[in-house]
């Protein structure tokens, strides 16, 4: 199998960088400086031990690529770039291609599955980061990250066990799971902090406080939705003795995806597909999401100003909530 990797930031890079260390084949799809960068001096995979530049083909747009029909398409764009890139995709790609959603949230496989028929779904628990061309920065080891893949909307296939076993291969643990979208659904609920990390900072006296509100209101929804999320401590489990993250070159990971994309200046946010999945949910079933909305109000908000991370206070969203 090739990999294409549409999107090759932190996440993106990182997994198609070890895929091509473990001699896999690989195509990264990125855009801008930081197309250029990879282009001219390779992609620099920095993490606690090492730095490495690794010569990986990449490629502006997906219309570059010479698609062939056992090629895996791995989604590692933000969410709310999913939509334009499926479209993109099914303009040129063969039908028959295996689509992966290395993505947060839970929206993604539903947009790629209108398109395409094979569609495997992705736990990503991966402490990475992106600001410079050219450089992606992962801050744990000896394995990076927990991969956990398996068919949508369920089960897992031959193709899920050949993914894991390549995962594995490039160092990563990955295991095909017959019920990964329940472990997405409980990394929705983990990634219910993130906008709140974004606007206040974990160093904020009362971030722990509306954390735990955005996290219940979410329990309380998928409850009433009837969908099955793992616990916090399903996920612990998982990353515990996995995920060691340490320092790299002196400096420690700066916050979670949606602080990193206020932190460059994205001009956008994921919240609409975590926190907003959780209060379309809720107005669906009769469970109001205030905490949630107003993250994601406030998310929105920053990002559209380029608004630095950790402006706000969680008091006063707490306030604004309730």
């Amino acid at each position: 199998m090739r990999y294409v990797v549409i999107g090759a930031g932190a996440v993106g890079g990182t997994i198609g960088g070890l895929l091509h260390e473990a001699q896999r084949d690989v195509v990264l799809v990125a855009r801008g400086a930081h197309l250029e960068a990879i282009r001219s001096a390779g992609l620099r995979l920095d993490d606690p031990d090492r730095s490495r530049t690794l010569a990986v083909p990449a490629v502006a747009a997906v219309s570059e690529v010479d698609w062939r029909p056992d090629d895996v398409a791995l989604l590692a764009v933000k969410s709310q770039d999913t939509g334009p890139v499926v479209e993109s995709l099914a303009a040129v790609a063969p039908p028959g291609i295996t689509v992966v959603c290395a993505q947060n949230g839970v929206a993604n496989e539903r947009t790629a599955a209108r398109r395409f028929e094979r569609v495997q779904a992705m736990l990503v628990i991966l402490p990475v980061e992106h600001y410079e061309p050219g450089v992606v920065i992962a801050s744990s080891v000896p394995v990076p990250g927990v991969l956990d893949v398996g068919t949508h909307p369920c089960g897992a296939d031959a193709t899920s066990t050949a993914i894991a076993a390549d995962l594995s291969a490039a160092g990563f643990s990955s295991r095909a799971d017959q019920a990964v979208m329940d472990a997405k659904y409980g990394k929705l609920l983990t990634n219910l902090g993130n906008a709140a990390d974004a606007a206040c900072g974990a160093d904020d006296p009362r971030f722990a406080e509306l954390v735990r509100a955005a996290t219940g209101e979410g329990e309380a929804v998928l409850a009433a939705a009837g969908i099955t999320a793992r616990s916090g401590d399903d996920d612990r489990v998982r990353r515990e003795g996995i995920i060691t993250e340490r320092p790299v070159g002196g400096r420690g990971r700066g916050g979670s995806s949606s602080w990193q994309s206020l932190r460059r200046g994205s001009g956008s946010i994921e919240a609409r597909y975590l926190n907003g999945e959780i209060v379309a949910l809720g107005a669906a079933h009769g469970v109001p999401a205030p905490v949630n909305a107003e993250l994601l109000r406030v998310a929105e908000e920053m990002a559209a100003a380029g608004e630095q991370p950790g402006t706000r206070s969680a008091a006063d969203l707490l306030a604004a909530a309730r």
